[in-house]
């Protein structure tokens, strides 16, 4: 009887979701991926659609890594030699070589001195921020950084938390002025790239700025980046935020589920913090680590990236993305302009918004309609994402689509 009570309140949670038209949109099933071919880029065929293939735009596989024969052989070779499934958390069933062979790589990769590997960038987020945080602790945030870096501080409990108005450095050093004295330790947090609008943190003014204030706190202000959305796509040789900014990151968290193609999180730093959260971090102890065969491929990944060809593919992406921008505001949209490969159609208009998806989608075009609470109100948009293997095709197809909405709904 509890649990029909139960289901009665949360049923009625989601209708005051839907109601409001703040709920998810259904998730689409891919059931099949047909490779590149004639010009065109990767399409995929879904659930209830037929035979329609589909120009998937909202994607995070911003490299293509994950459809790319020699990634996958890497993954299948590793499961085939280790198995499918790690058995357990390391500390229990031990941990594999291509695991420590990774971590090495990433540290080396990020020019820090060690790394360790969390089951997703949610998980790492979440196990470093509460980790360091101490009932003596001050947290200071962007105010537009990701939900696992707000639910972290939720977990966290510190003396004090700030939250700064987006990149602006005046009002961080505000935050900083205020915190001093509050605690003996300053975590400042920020995304690399914030995920939603594509623009990056300028990581060398954070950390000067941080300077000045470090001698007011007993045991320093350290900055925090989890620059998922940055790992593997911005900068020339894809190091992330801290190559395209010419700033560095106290503790980096980055993903292998985004660029990389594959899943899993982990986080770069000095040998002492690394060394701390295998001892302290619960969502590293009690987590099964990322499966060998993601290990594996992920190693591939890196491969392709520290050769000429992952330069090259970075400069076709940021060569496509310009593309795509320059398509959207010229025929009347806005967007924010950038090197990243997220690009968004802000609308600031949530049914507007709604509309578009479902047009572009009957034009055979998969893309995500960003809504508040996800983003500001104002601030709804489309987030369109630039992939690795889109081609000139796709974007003027992509483009031609948007036009074909805006005369049928702006043109008298």
């Amino acid at each position: 009887m509890s649990l029909e009570k139960l289901k009665s309140v949360l049923a009625f949670e989601v209708y005051d979701i839907e109601k409001r038209g703040t709920a998810k949109s259904a998730e689409n099933i891919v059931t099949s991926v047909i490779r590149p071919s004639g010009g065109k880029g990767t399409r995929y065929t879904i659930l209830d659609a037929g035979k329609t293939e589909f120009l998937r735009m909202n994607s995070n596989s911003y490299l293509g890594m994950s459809i790319r024969d020699d990634v996958i052989n890497a993954g299948e070779e590793a499961s085939k030699a280790l198995g499918a499934g790690p058995g357990g958390v390391r500390f229990i069933c031990g941990t594999y070589s291509v695991h420590g062979e990774l971590e090495a790589r990433l540290a080396r990769f990020h020019k820090k001195g060690a790394c360790i590997l969390f089951s997703s960038a949610y998980m790492t987020s979440l196990g470093v921020i509460t980790s360091l945080t101490t009932e003596d602790t001050v947290l200071i945030s962007d105010e537009l950084n990701h939900n696992c870096i707000i639910n972290a501080m939720k977990l966290s409990r510190p003396a004090a938390k700030f939250i700064y108005k987006h990149n602006n450095l005046k009002d961080l050093e505000e935050k900083l002025e205020q915190a001093a004295g509050a605690g003996k330790r300053c975590l400042v947090i920020t995304d690399g790239v914030f995920s939603m609008r594509g623009d990056y943190a300028p990581l060398g003014e954070i950390k000067t700025l941080c300077s000045r204030f470090d001698d007011t706190f007993d045991e320093g202000i350290v900055t925090i980046v989890d620059d998922s959305h940055g790992v593997g796509i911005l900068g020339a040789s894809g190091r992330g935020t801290e190559e395209e900014s010419g700033g560095t990151a106290d503790i980096l968290i980055g993903t292998l589920g985004k660029a990389f193609g594959v899943n899993g999180g982990y986080v770069v730093s000095g040998m002492e913090v690394v060394h701390y959260l295998r001892e302290i971090a619960p969502m590293y102890i009690y987590s099964n680590p990322i499966t060998v065969a993601e290990a594996a491929s992920a190693l591939k990944v890196l491969d392709i990236l520290e050769s000429p060809e992952g330069g090259e593919l970075i400069k076709k992406i940021r060569k496509l993305t310009l593309k795509l921008e320059q398509g959207i505001t010229g025929i009347g949209f806005k967007t924010i302009e950038g090197p990243h490969p997220v690009v968004p159609l802000v609308t600031g208009d949530t049914e507007l918004t709604r509309r578009m998806v479902e047009f572009l989608k009957e034009e055979g075009v998969l893309a995500t309609g960003i809504f508040y609470p996800v983003v500001p109100r104002g601030s709804e948009e489309i987030r369109f994402q630039v992939n690795g293997d889109h081609t000139e095709y796709d974007l003027d197809y992509l483009i031609d689509a948007l036009k074909r909405f805006q005369e049928q709904n702006f043109t008298k």
